[in-house]
């Protein structure tokens, strides 16, 4: 049997997408049809971030994104405000300062989502920022925050905010111009399942006003989001394309804009994925603002990780995801994104867990996959 990845990201690629991989290829910087299939690309990523804002795809994973708007946007001495409430977004601020940033953070708790009340407070005495950064979808704890509310409220002081997406695209909603977004941050390997190594990201006029306008040079080549202006007029790329990668990539943005349902059904499975755990006597990690994208549970006591990581794999050829940094082995997360958000590609994965943690001793409450498909609705 094909191993069954359920981590949250990179998830399972359908077959369409890895037929579109295998396509000849041709000479990205010479032949004038591929400037055309590029600029399709980014259309459609208008559309999946609802936004008028330039895209652009990068050649390389979703930090690539994250490295590059904060090489382009931050000069030394300029004053950054980090929003974190969790391991991507305190990393935010390492990013900020490799390129001289000044950074500020407002620390949330780690197991609830972003206080808008907090952050309303804290701008009132202190907003003279440049920047400022936070993340949607915090993926190793499983939470999404209200960024639709703080990127409007971060606006009101004419501060660009740059939003990590990269676990939130394609699973749920964002609106990047009605929210306010200056820079908004995906990665290929997510909810748009499709294969790992490419970053993709709108930019407003106005960080790119900001980057056109800068007194010192970017701090490196790949990560200046300046040196694609006017790319497609001039028929030039940066560097040459990975065209094979964007050829799947091409076709999972399709299939995503083809399911006209995909954010509800990501809603459904999330919720009867909680429902189930709950129910059975597992504690879930974040207290609040659950992720519709991955699900993050407390490792039970008397239970160790790696023994559940071991068995799922080896047992049951299922792959899941633990915590890392701080909550290294104290986690349990499966991600049910994009093409992993299926009723029986969940319902597997949960039989095998309920087997296995029976095994290891825990005393489940009821059956977890029993308690998912009668939760869904």
């Amino acid at each position: 049997m094909e191993k069954l990845i359920m981590t949250p990201g990179p998830t399972y690629i359908k077959e369409n997408v890895r037929m579109a991989m295998s396509k000849a290829i041709t000479n990205p910087d010479l032949d004038l049809e591929f400037y055309e299939f590029y600029k399709n690309i980014c259309e459609k990523l208008k559309k999946i971030l609802h936004t008028k804002n330039t895209t652009l795809v990068l050649d390389g994973e979703g930090i690539l994104g994250l490295d590059a708007a904060c090489a382009s946007l931050i000069e030394t001495g300029d004053k950054v405000l980090c929003i974190e409430n969790g391991i991507f977004g305190y990393g935010f601020g390492d990013f900020a300062k490799i390129y001289g940033g000044d950074v500020h953070y407002i620390h949330g708790d780690k197991r609830k989502g972003l206080n808008f009340n907090e952050i309303e407070e804290y701008l009132k005495e202190k907003h003279d920022f440049k920047v400022a950064t936070l993340v949607h979808c915090e993926t190793p704890s499983a939470m999404t925050n209200p960024i639709k509310e703080i990127c409007k409220l971060l606006k009101k002081y004419n501060i660009i905010t740059v939003v990590d997406a990269v676990s939130s695209i394609g699973g749920e909603e964002v609106y990047v111009d009605d929210w306010n977004i200056d820079v908004v941050l995906g990665g290929s390997q997510k909810c748009i399942s499709a294969a790992p190594g490419l970053s993709f990201l709108s930019i407003s006029d106005e960080a790119l006003e900001v980057i056109e306008n800068r007194k010192e040079p970017v701090r490196g080549f790949y990560t200046n989001l300046g040196i694609w202006k006017g790319w497609y007029e001039n028929k030039w790329f940066p560097y040459t394309q990975p065209i094979s990668a964007l050829y799947g990539f091409d076709r999972a943005l399709d299939n995503l804009l083809e399911d006209k349902n995909v954010t509800e059904r990501h809603r459904v499975y999330a919720e009867a994925c909680r429902r189930a755990f709950v129910e059975c006597g597992l504690e879930l990690f974040a207290k609040d603002s659950f992720s519709n994208t991955v699900s993050a549970i407390m490792v039970p006591e008397g239970v160790n990780y790696s023994d559940v990581f071991n068995k799922m794999q080896k047992e049951h050829n299922i792959l899941i995801a633990g915590g890392f940094d701080f909550l290294k082995d104290k986690l349990i997360r499966i991600g049910h994104m994009g093409e992993n958000c299926y009723e029986d590609k969940l319902y597997v994965t949960l039989e095998a867990l309920n087997t296995v943690l029976k095994e290891l001793g825990f005393k489940l409450n009821k059956d977890l996959h029993i308690v998912f498909k009668n939760s869904i609705k």
